[in-house]
């Protein structure tokens, strides 16, 4: 049976307990303004009743307080986490897309259009008067800065190249640090949960971290509880499917240099990313998200066009053929001299190779690194060289500039080195390449002449010119004589058959399957703008997304300052009204005890 004080501590335990329940009102909104706070709640429900012998039964023994529990709702986290990494991938490559853009817009401004037509306008006026030597030299000044214009775009493709890779190693270093700090609020979580609080604002935090992560890569996120009602739980994320943090443990990331570039076109340096316990890990799978896996794809992407084909070798050579490739035209091989093919999982380094012609096909054969041999027979082993990436990255539009360039230039060439000089001489090479090594040009061939890349043998192919490189023969430059106007000097210094042909390539549509000279560049512009429009669109549409869902979220575990102010009146009611009730009985047991026992 209850005790003459019953009421007394009925009382007393609403006190408490709307005291308790304003002070977690409070403390929402204190915090209705910042982000990632989870909204709190009171746990109370009624104390278990006592059964009494008199005819009623049992009695109420007042209101009993579990705790405070945060309101979250873990499919909103999730579809959170999963779309933020979607519009962490768009939002990357619309921001690089737009500098790529920007670039190739000069194509139709003062870049390319101005100084293609001003040295072909100076070819125009030396056909008027071919042996007018400032009509010449004004040609040579006009066609270099044809050729830096072409200098300045690779070097703005490869600061962006640079750009991107040094935002790779900031994205590692950061995945780290939230790793780290995942890892060490589990700890404290556990801590404080096994002694049976509630860690909600620690929650709070870890929560953000996860978010924060989730733009960077996909994330997935499993709490297991340990043990039976002892407060510790093991809290798992995974980002790319793979392990990051497990409870109190995690793992990082390490970055490592390229030694072997993967493309001709690539700066020196670029990092790849494995994870410190030795593992693989592949930031552009198919299935992966996120900022990370954008930045390598705008990095290396190459629209798939990595050299690929079919292997010849046995075991014990130090050569391996490649047969039936996907690129047999010198124009387009951008291959670095020295590199790595891959074969299935193993990969053999060369230190050069050569590229013959096999019907309309090319054939190159890699020389091995000293001391290095092939394992096993590989015939009809599918291989590679690099890495195959579905996205128009810097790569691709680097490979489509050398494309331009060595076309072009062969072309042009060809009907330069047909003819005559001032003095009577053949004609050389008016476009060429320049070895940054040697400091010298190019011997070039035709254009589809066989490629020799070995160590130490003269460079006498087109594909050894990039857009980095390209330039004029430095005897032209030094001296405008060079330039050939006419097949024959012999018939007189006036004679401009030659430049009458130079002429025509600026209209030649047989040149390019886009046409013309200008209509390639043109075409490859309006593909840029296509590709960055796209990445702004996709970039905008997840944002939207994702603030829809945010909303979601916080129409769940947001602070609703409106709620709250109801629920402050609500509880200090309760509260008046629960020191109303101990008012009265310290009323009642003041009757009970001095007067009525007088």
């Amino acid at each position: 049976m209850p005790s003459t004080f019953f009421g007394l501590n009925i009382g007393s335990t609403g006190l408490y307990a709307y005291k308790t329940a304003l002070n977690v009102t409070a403390h929402n909104i204190a915090n209705a303004e910042k982000e990632g706070y989870s909204r709190q709640v009171l746990d109370y429900k009624a104390s278990r009743a006592l059964k009494v012998s008199s005819s009623y039964g049992m009695v109420g023994t007042g209101i009993n307080v579990g705790g405070v529990s945060q309101i979250r709702n873990e499919y909103y986290d999730t579809k959170y986490w999963r779309n933020a990494t979607v519009r962490g991938e768009y939002t990357a490559k619309a921001d690089y897309m737009k500098q790529i853009e920007a670039y190739f817009n000069e194509v139709k401004m003062e870049g390319f259009t101005t100084t293609f037509n001003s040295m072909f306008d100076s070819i125009h006026d030396l056909a008027k008067d071919p042996s007018n030597l400032t009509t010449r030299t004004q040609l040579t000044n006009f066609a270099l800065s044809f050729t830096e214009y072409f200098n300045f775009l690779s070097n703005s493709m490869n600061s962006i190249q640079e750009q991107c890779n040094f935002e790779v190693q900031n994205q590692v270093e950061k995945i780290n640090s939230l790793s780290t700090q995942i890892a060490h609020l589990n700890k404290q979580i556990n801590t404080i949960e096994s002694n049976g609080f509630k860690a909600n604002d620690l929650r709070d935090e870890r929560a953000m971290l996860v978010d924060e992560l989730s733009e960077i890569a996909d994330v997935s996120v499993k709490e297991n509880i340990i043990g039976d009602g002892i407060g510790i739980n093991n809290y798992i994320v995974k980002i790319n499917n793979q392990m990051l943090v497990d409870g109190v443990d995690y793992n990082t990331l390490k970055l490592i240099p390229r030694q072997e570039k993967s493309n001709q076109n690539d700066i020196d340096g670029l990092f790849d990313i494995a994870w410190d316990n030795g593992n693989e890990f592949n930031p552009i799978s198919t299935i992966n998200s996120g900022t990370l896996k954008a930045l390598f794809e705008v990095r290396d992407g190459n629209d798939r066009g990595n050299l690929q084909g079919r292997i010849t070798a046995s075991a014990g050579d130090t050569q391996i053929t490649m047969i039936e490739t996907n690129i047999n035209s010198v124009a387009s091989i951008n291959i670095p001299e020295r590199g790595l093919v891959t074969i299935g999982n193993t990969q053999y380094k060369y230190n050069g190779f050569t590229a013959t012609k096999d019907g309309d096909n090319l054939r190159y054969t890699f020389n091995l690194e000293p001391g290095e041999t092939v394992k096993a027979d590989l015939d009809n082993r599918q291989s590679e060289i690099g890495q195959s990436i579905n996205y128009k990255g810097i790569p691709y539009y680097m490979g489509q500039l050398n494309q331009f360039i060595r076309t072009f230039a062969s072309k042009f060439n060809d009907i330069h080195k047909s003819g005559k000089d001032l003095n009577g001489d053949d004609g050389m090479e008016f476009f060429n390449g320049l070895d940054k090594v040697k400091g010298i040009n190019y011997q070039l061939g035709d254009i589809e002449s066989d490629i020799n890349a070995e160590a130490g043998e003269e460079k006498t192919s087109y594909y050894f010119i990039t857009a980095a490189n390209l330039t004029l023969t430095k005897e032209i430059i030094e001296n405008p004589r060079l330039v050939v106007t006419t097949a024959d000097i012999a018939n007189g210094i006036e004679a401009n058959d030659i430049t009458s042909e130079l002429l025509r390539l600026r209209a030649d549509k047989g040149m390019f399957k886009q046409g013309d000279p200008a209509s390639f560049l043109q075409t490859l512009v309006a593909e840029v703008g296509i590709d960055a429009r796209k990445a702004d669109n996709f970039a905008k549409g997840q944002d939207n997304i994702l603030r829809s869902i945010s909303n979601q979220r916080l129409s769940v575990s947001g602070v609703d300052v409106d709620e709250e102010t109801i629920n402050l009146v609500r509880f200090q009611n309760a509260y008046n009204l629960s020191a109303k009730v101990i008012s009265i009985m310290d009323e009642i047991y003041d009757k009970l005890i001095n007067y009525m026992g007088v």
